[in-house]
């Protein structure tokens, strides 16, 4: 009898799957499921229960095959139920969603309720699965419904009710932090709102570094400096631009330094200005560790949206921020370059500098 346990556990201890389960790998998760005899349970390779010995462990392709051959699911790691992550991922996905068809803010603790979850837990959650809190993402939409609004109503009044504020002091404190200037020059094509920009040169060629008095609103890259110029000002049509700022051009200096060496990030505020979903898209995107790359349907999976990849990638392509907000870092599911705002050879430029050891 000894015999072929002893054949079985080295059988085990070969298999590159028993690494995994030894390191509890939760990128293995999905690959593979093991069981273990003598509990008659089977568990995902990241399950935390006390390790089993070789000799009572088999592999199994599927969660199905595992309870085929009369196993039953651990009530730890539940394999028998989607992966952690993407359960999060869905968890969240129907929060945003009822963030943003209720009728007023919906505070921390009425949404610990609807998720079932702590509100220590629930802001945790939320905060790491898309880089904001519950309620700067319910600032975020009320940001895109007050543009919404600014552009169509007939009055700053009429915008400031169908946003749903009772308050004009609250209306305009947080139109002024979501817009960077007041509802009227909103509504006038941002005249009057001062952004300061320089132009340099960088290793990816011409470099556009622009700041509104939020942060840093816009980096592109080009050929064509002057093409760059009438880029910004196409985009903000009505906006004081001021070059030729001698006190700019050290940011300018600290933005190339970033395009050179990308991993070494930019520790300065950034003015994001962008729908809720695309807010999600972009904070996610910064969490990429430099050095990494993530597919669209992988990114759009971390946000509990995988259904949403066209949508997903959409959000990557409206960036603004090159390389401050990482949209580089995405490539399609084969690992291919797909289309980057500032151009392919670029992108695979940042890639190549990333790499370097």
């Amino acid at each position: 009898m000894d015999a072929p346990l002893n054949s079985h556990a080295a059988r085990t201890l070969a298999d590159p799957r028993w690494a995994a389960v030894l390191a509890r790998d939760p990128t293995a998760d999905g690959r593979f499921f093991y069981s273990v005899k003598s509990t008659g349970v089977y568990c995902r390779p990241s399950c935390g229960s006390r390790r089993p010995r070789p000799e009572n462990v088999a592999f199994h392709a599927s969660a199905a095959d595992a309870e085929a051959a009369g196993f039953r699911p651990c009530r730890r790691c539940r394999p028998d139920l989607p992966p952690l992550a993407e359960r999060q991922g869905r968890l969240i996905a129907e929060l945003c969603r009822f963030i943003e068809s209720a009728d007023h803010v919906p505070n921390l603790d009425e949404l610990a309720r609807q998720a079932q979850l702590s509100p220590f837990h629930l802001q945790r959650l939320f905060k790491a699965r898309t880089g904001l809190t519950p309620r700067a993402y319910a600032a975020a939409l009320r940001a895109r419904r007050l543009r919404d609004g600014l552009a169509a109503s007939p009055s700053v009044s009429a915008a400031q009710y169908d946003a749903g504020y009772a308050s004009s002091g609250r209306f305009y404190a947080d139109t002024d932090a979501a817009l960077g200037m007041t509802p009227s020059q909103y509504r006038a094509g941002g005249a009057n709102t001062e952004i300061r920009f320089a132009i340099g040169q960088s290793a990816l060629g011409a470099l556009l570094v622009a700041a509104s008095p939020h942060g840093v609103c816009a980096i592109s890259l080009g050929d064509d400096a002057d093409a760059l110029a009438r880029e910004l000002q196409d985009r903000f049509p009505h906006a004081k631009l001021v070059g030729d700022d001698p006190d700019f051009a050290a940011l300018v200096a600290q933005v190339a330094g970033l395009v050179e060496s990308p991993a070494q990030g930019l520790d300065l505020p950034l003015d994001l200005r962008g729908t809720a979903f695309q807010l999600r898209v972009w904070h996610a995107l910064r969490e990429i560790p430099a050095g990494s790359r993530l597919s669209y349907t992988e990114l759009a999976h971390r946000l509990g949206l995988p259904r949403a990849v066209r949508a997903v990638a959409g959000a990557c392509a409206a960036n603004t921020l090159a390389v401050a907000v990482p949209c580089h870092r995405v490539v399609r599911n084969d690992g291919g370059l797909a289309g980057y705002r500032w151009g392919v050879e670029r992108k695979q430029a940042l890639l190549e500098r990333e790499a370097r050891p």
